[in-house]
C-alpha cells in the first residue's frame, strides 16, 4: 500500500511541475483510487432535499455512467423506500462500472449475529458488497452504546465475519475515528483490528463530526497505514464542518489511503460531504490518479448537473470544476491576453471535466470582449453589430438588466444584432386578471393571444389558463398555445424565479428586476426582464426563456 513518493517530475496534464517545487509536490501518478459514493444515503440527509425511488435509481444510473467504484444505495429496512431501492435495483439497474452496496451498522450490544434484524435486511438486500457503520470513540461506546470496550470490539468482529462469511465484501465506516484516536488511540486501532482479522475489505475513517484539519488527518491516516496498510484498504469519509473536507480527504489520500467516500456536488447533512466533483479531478489532473474509467472525467459536469436537477437541488455556479462559472471570464482589459493564452487564465483545460470556457459580458465589455463572445456562440458579427450589442449593453443596464447574469438574453440580444429575428411565434397580448374569492382565496387567470408561425402560415391562438400566481399562469396560457406547434417545450421547465427591487425609494412603484432560471435536461439558463411592472419583467423573461429553448433543443 506505501505507493506514495514525492515525485517532482510527475506528470501534469497542462504544463508540468512548475520548476522549484521539488520538495513539496506530490504524485499518485498510475495509483488507483476507488470513489465510493454515497450521495443516495448521506446526500439525502442535507435540509430541503428528498428523492423518490424513481429518482433514486435515475441519480444510481448516472453514478455508473461516470464510473464510481461504489454506490451506495441507502440502508434496507431502515424505511420503506430504501426497501423498494434495493428490491427494484435488483431487476431494474444494469451497472456496468459500479458495485451496489447496501449500508446498515454492527449487531446490537449483547446481541446475535444470526437473529439481529439490521444484519438479516443487509443479506436480504442481496448486494455483493455491504458497508456497516461502527463505533471506534471509546466514548460512544461506553455512552451511546452503554457497554463495554471488550463489547464494542466484539460488535464489530462478530459482523464483519458474518456477513464475510455470507459471501459479501464488508467495507467498515470507522464512525468518529479521528476523534476516537485523538482520545483513546489504543482502542481506535483494536477497533479496526477487530474489522481487519475478521475479512473486511475495507476500514473507513470517518470524520464524522468534521472538526479535523488537513494535518490531523494525515498524520493519523498515517499512523493507521503504518499499523495495517498491509493487509486492507484503508478508506477515508469526510464531513465539511470546517470547509475541510476536500483538503482533508487529498492528505489522507497522500498519507495512504486508497479509497475515497463521499457525494455528488458536496451534498450531505450540516455543511456536506466531501465533495467527489472537487475531490475526482484533483486526484486525477492534480496528482495523476486514476479513479474513474479511462475516458470518463468528462462527464464529470454533465453527471453533476444531472444529479442537480434530479434532486432539484441548485448547483452553486462557482462551485469547482462543474459550475457555470468555474471557467467564466468577466473579460475587461484581460480580454487580448485571454484571446492569446487561455490556460494562462484556467488552472486545467475546462473540457477535460465536461465544462467549457465562458465570457461573462457586462457594459464594461469593449469590442474584443464582443468578439470573443459571438465566436464563443458561433456568431458572425460585423463592426456595426458589435457597436449595437455595446450601445445596447450600456443602455439596458443603466437601465436594471444584469446581463452577466443572464446568459440567454445576452446570447438573444446579440443574435437580434446580427440581424436575427424569432420567427417562431409572436405574442399579440396578455392579459392577467386576479380575483379574491368570498373564503379568502385568491385564483389568477392569464390569457394569451399568440400568432404561431411566420407569414401568411401564421395561426393565431388564444388561450386562458389559471395558475399559482400571475407567472406560473402566464406559462400554462403561453404554452397551450405553442405546445401542438412545438412539443420540444415539453422538456422545458422553469427552475428558479428571482425578484429584485431596484430602486426601494420609490416603494410599490419601484422598478423590479425578474430572473428566471430554464432546464431542458441538458443544459441550463437564465433570461431577465426589467420594469416598474413585475409582471411585465416576468413575462419578458419568461418569453425569452421560451425562445432560447426553441433555439437549443434537447438532441
Amino acid at each position: 500500500m506505501n505507493q506514495q513518493a514525492s515525485n517532482p517530475s510527475a506528470p501534469n496534464p497542462r504544463a508540468g511541475i512548475i520548476g522549484g517545487t521539488a520538495g513539496i509536490t506530490a504524485s499518485l501518478a498510475g495509483v488507483q483510487v476507488e470513489v465510493f459514493d454515497t450521495t443516495l444515503r448521506d446526500g439525502l440527509q442535507v435540509e430541503g432535499v428528498s428523492a423518490s425511488v424513481d429518482d433514486k435509481l435515475r441519480i444510481a444510473e448516472q453514478l455508473d455512467f461516470l464510473g464510481v467504484q461504489f454506490i451506495e444505495g441507502g440502508w434496507p429496512g431502515a424505511n420503506p423506500k430504501d426497501i423498494e431501492f434495493f428490491a427494484r435495483a435488483a431487476v431494474d439497474l444494469r451497472p456496468r462500472h459500479s458495485t451496489l452496496v447496501a449500508f446498515g451498522s454492527t449487531r446490537r450490544p449483547r446481541g446475535k449475529v444470526d437473529d439481529d434484524a439490521t444484519l438479516r435486511h443487509l443479506l436480504e438486500a442481496d448486494t455483493a458488497a455491504v458497508c456497516i457503520v461502527a463505533k471506534s470513540w471509546d466514548y460512544h461506546v461506553t455512552e451511546a452504546l452503554q457497554t463495554t470496550l471488550d463489547e464494542g470490539a466484539a460488535m464489530i468482529a462478530d459482523s464483519v465475519a458474518f456477513l464475510a462469511a455470507a459471501g459479501r465484501t464488508v467495507l467498515v465506516d470507522m464512525e468518529h475515528f479521528f476523534d476516537g484516536y485523538k482520545h483513546n488511540p489504543e482502542f481506535a486501532m483494536r477497533a479496526l483490528e477487530a474489522a481487519v482479522v475478521k475479512g473486511a475489505s475495507h476500514v473507513v475513517l470517518c470524520d464524522t463530526n468534521g472538526g479535523s484539519l488537513p494535518h490531523e488527518v494525515a498524520a493519523v491516516v498515517a499512523d493507521v497505514h503504518r499499523h495495517v496498510g498491509g493487509d486492507v484498504t484503508i478508506g477515508i469519509h469526510c464531513h465539511d464542518d470546517t470547509g475541510c473536507a476536500v483538503a482533508n480527504s487529498m492528505a489522507a489520500v497522500l498519507a495512504g489511503a486508497r479509497h475515497v467516500q463521499g457525494t455528488l456536488n458536496g451534498l450531505g447533512e450540516r455543511t456536506g460531504n466531501c465533495n467527489l466533483t472537487t475531490m475526482i479531478p484533483n486526484l486525477e489532473l492534480k496528482l495523476g490518479a486514476r479513479c474513474l474509467p479511462e475516458g470518463h472525467l468528462v462527464r464529470l459536469t454533465a453527471v453533476s448537473h444531472h444529479v442537480a436537477e434530479v434532486l432539484n437541488r441548485p448547483l452553486d455556479p462557482q462551485q469547482p470544476y462543474v459550475g457555470a462559472s468555474a471557467f467564466a471570464h468577466k473579460a475587461g482589459l484581460h480580454v487580448s491576453a485571454i484571446a492569446r493564452a487561455r490556460d494562462a487564465y484556467e488552472h486545467v483545460d475546462p473540457e477535460q471535466v465536461g465544462n467549457g470556457t465562458r465570457f461573462v459580458v457586462s457594459e464594461m465589455a469593449g469590442r474584443a470582449t464582443i468578439q470573443m463572445k459571438a465566436d464563443e456562440l458561433g456568431l458572425a458579427m460585423d463592426g456595426p453589430a458589435v457597436n449595437q450589442v455595446i450601445d445596447d449593453l450600456k443602455r439596458l443596464e443603466h437601465e436594471g438588466y444584469h446581463f452577466e447574469a443572464a446568459d440567454a438574453s445576452l446570447e438573444l440580444l446579440m443574435r437580434r444584432a446580427a440581424g436575427w429575428e424569432q420567427d417562431s411565434f409572436k405574442v399579440e397580448s396578455m392579459r392577467v386578471i386576479t380575483d379574491e374569492l368570498p373564503n379568502g382565496d385568491f385564483t389568477t387567470e392569464a390569457t394569451v393571444k399568440v400568432w404561431v408561425g411566420a407569414g401568411a402560415d401564421a395561426m393565431r391562438h388564444v388561450h386562458t389558463a389559471e395558475g399559482n400566481g400571475p407567472v406560473n399562469a402566464i406559462d400554462k396560457a403561453l404554452r397551450a398555445s405553442l405546445g401542438a406547434a412545438f412539443p420540444e417545450l415539453d422538456k422545458v421547465h422553469l427552475t428558479d424565479y428571482k425578484v429584485r427591487i431596484l430602486d426601494g425609494s420609490s416603494a410599490t412603484g419601484a422598478v423590479t428586476r425578474v430572473l428566471i432560471d430554464f432546464t431542458n435536461g441538458e443544459r441550463t439558463w437564465t433570461t431577465i426582464g426589467v420594469s416598474g411592472n413585475i409582471i411585465e419583467a416576468s413575462w419578458r423573461a419568461l418569453e425569452e426563456g421560451l425562445v432560447y429553448g426553441l433555439l437549443h433543443p434537447v438532441g
